[in-house]
């Protein structure tokens, strides 16, 4: 369990990371004329939106490790063998589910209407 834990915390640093690398945050920001009041443009932004997205990262990371152990404390408390939905399931489900409403959504904004996750 303790590994399970810590790989799925590890990898969603690293799938947060590189999701944020591709995005170049502040530099589409400044160059959008944006910014974030009080932070300098450039590089002290970059560096204040990395300090907020891995503290934002540490509570979904741990959650997610939590959800993927879940199963096996479920199976140890109770003693229930029949539960078979595995923790790796069940977060593939979750992703599938969530990239699929972006999706949708992403449609009906294209054809102009106001959305269903709202």
């Amino acid at each position: 369990m303790a590994t399970i834990f810590i790989l799925v915390v590890v990898f969603t640093f690293f799938y947060t990371l590189v999701i944020y690398q591709q995005q170049n945050l502040a530099e589409n920001l400044q160059k959008n004329g944006g910014f974030i009041p009080g932070i300098r443009p450039g590089r002290p932004t970059a560096e204040y939106i990395m300090r907020v997205l891995v503290r934002i990262t540490w509570a979904g990371a741990l959650f997610l490790g939590l959800i993927s152990i879940l199963p096996y404390l479920v199976t140890a408390f109770f003693n229930v063998q029949s539960l078979t939905l595995s923790s790796s399931g069940m977060l593939i489900v979750v992703g599938v589910v969530l990239d699929t409403m972006r999706q949708l959504e992403a449609q009906l904004m294209m054809r102009n209407y106001e959305g269903f996750i709202r």
